[in-house]
């Protein structure tokens, strides 16, 4: 039985789910190559798939206040119809889910917990008719996830995030470069938090000013953003774990993006086993959570069992043929070499930057070894080096180790799953030096847990760079330049062309491309 999920509105996407487990999941950025567009889910889902006609269910996962869709962003009549007609055909229907009970399924049915305290945090939206929210609470128990509390909407930290980072910090917060505030938060580690009243009160103007002044102020504001959200949350949880004392933590939303917060999660409440982060925590896995919801809450089926975790590669997969036309679309500008992954090894070992696309690309904002540039993560030169001539960005902000998962607590303060770079950990004192391009300011990794059954290409390729090494880490930063991650051969070739990565190697094929001189 099929099930396609929908988000329509800005992070606009769809899903196809087949007896509960992903096929696919689209965002529409990574499609027209400019981010977060305004636009229907469910034509991009009609557009993508023009000869499927086996959907039986059709879920929303982000109803409006009103109840129906967003006509003003999405009320094209004949998607809407096309709809209706195939899901009656099929003897299914379509449903409307709820903006947290979405977020909230899509962390607890990707996760392998039976229970959990399941925590959004986001800039906000609608679950009950009468008022939105943007912090709430839910029980996961089995197949079913039940709402405990929807918090006021003025405790919205989303909009909080949102309203710094343009008023203050004057960055983008939207279509066509994306929200910066991952920027804002990487500013954080190099200042002190000596403004949290006045981002309290919300003095934007007198905060601006304060930023104006010079970088190391921008940082202290950025801190103290980051500080006076991390007291919020600590705050605000703190009666419901008192209160239900769960094992497990689940998080969506997309405050939930912010990995150095969560990393200090595990720190804040010792008695919590174990924490999960939803891979696709903002309203792009909306249309992945309405779909759960449907097909394990309201059909009734049973939790599936994921190997080490529900998987992340959900996008298409490209054929030889597709790499080679888009090679010969460049043919004048590229030499092409058919090369191993002991060989790719040895250039990253000679310092070299390796794009690398293989496989579905990645669900979600961050690349996880598909879609991904790796390099040496040993030298004290390379982060500079690709944030300046690479990824065109600030020098300060930081770049994440891959590491092979049996390695973490030997490197790392806390063992801790993370294959969706969802934490940031402290390295062992011992161990910074040895991996300086991957080590943040203050000592810290937002790292990705790579096992075999999550990544067999990609962890085999660190296992032999360990091998190599005695390192198993390697530098992994997203493959694109200020864009939406590469999602075709050709967008790959035209990144790579645009920058100084010195090779891409589309590993299915064992193809490896230079620029000719």
């Amino acid at each position: 039985m099929k099930i396609v999920g929908f988000q329509s509105g800005h992070d606009v996407s769809y899903t196809i789910l087949e007896n509960g487990v992903p096929l696919i999941h689209e965002e529409l950025e990574r499609i027209i190559r400019l981010k977060e567009p305004l636009g229907d889910g469910l034509k991009m889902f009609f557009d993508q798939n023009p000869d499927m006609g086996d959907i039986k269910y059709f879920t929303l996962g982000n109803f409006g206040g009103s109840g129906g869709r967003w006509k003003s962003i999405c009320g094209i009549q004949k998607y809407q119809d096309k709809m209706n007609v195939m899901a009656a055909k099929n003897g299914g229907k379509y449903y409307e889910i709820g903006h947290h009970q979405s977020h909230a399924s899509n962390a607890f049915f990707s996760s392998n917990f039976d229970e959990a305290l399941i925590i959004t945090i986001d800039g906000g939206g609608w679950d009950d008719y009468s008022r939105p929210s943007a912090f709430t609470i839910w029980e996961g128990k089995d197949n079913k996830v039940t709402s405990i509390e929807l918090l006021p909407y003025s405790l919205c930290l989303g909009c909080l995030w949102v309203e710094c980072t343009e008023k203050i910090f004057e960055l983008s917060i939207g279509h066509p470069i994306g929200n910066q505030a991952g920027t804002v938060m990487g500013m954080a580690t190099l200042g002190e938090p000596k403004y949290v009243t006045d981002i309290k009160t919300k003095n934007y103007s007198k905060l601006r000013d304060i930023a104006n002044k010079s970088e190391q102020e921008r940082f202290n504001v950025a801190a103290s953003l980051q500080k006076y959200t991390e007291d919020i949350v600590r705050s605000t949880l703190i009666p419901f774990i008192e209160k239900y004392k769960p094992k497990k933590l689940c998080f969506s939303g997309g405050v939930s993006l912010n990995c150095v917060m969560m990393g200090k999660v595990f720190d804040w409440f010792p008695e919590i086993e174990d924490i999960y982060c939803d891979p696709v925590p903002y309203d792009g896995g909306l249309s992945l959570g309405s779909a759960r919801y449907v097909w394990h809450h309201i059909l009734d089926n049973p939790r599936i069992k994921w190997e080490d975790q529900s998987s992340s590669y959900l996008g298409k997969i490209y054929s030889k043929n597709d790499v080679l036309e888009a090679i010969n679309n460049h043919k004048d500008e590229c030499e092409v070499s058919y090369v191993n992954d002991a060989d790719v090894i040895e250039y990253l070992n000679e310092q070299k930057i390796i794009s690398v696309f293989g496989g579905g690309s990645e669900s979600g904002r961050r690349a996880l070894g598909n879609r991904s540039i790796l390099a040496d993560p040993r030298s004290e030169t390379m982060k500079d080096i690709i944030n300046e001539k690479v990824k065109h960005r600030q020098w300060f902000r930081p770049f994440a180790p891959s590491i092979l998962k049996e390695y973490v607590k030997d490197w790392f303060v806390r063992d801790v799953d993370s294959p969706y770079m969802s934490f940031v950990i402290k390295f062992k004192d011992e161990m910074k030096s040895k991996v300086a391009a991957v080590c943040h300011y203050d000592g810290t990794g937002r790292l990705q847990t790579v096992t075999e059954n999550n990544n067999k290409w990609y962890y085999n390729f660190i296992k032999l760079w360990y091998n190599k090494t005695n390192v198993p880490i390697l530098l992994n930063t997203s493959f694109n330049d200020r864009e939406p991650i590469v999602e075709t051969p050709e967008n790959a070739i035209n990144c790579f062309l645009g920058t100084n990565i010195d090779y891409l190697y589309f590993y299915d094929y064992g193809i490896l491309i230079k620029k000719n001189k």
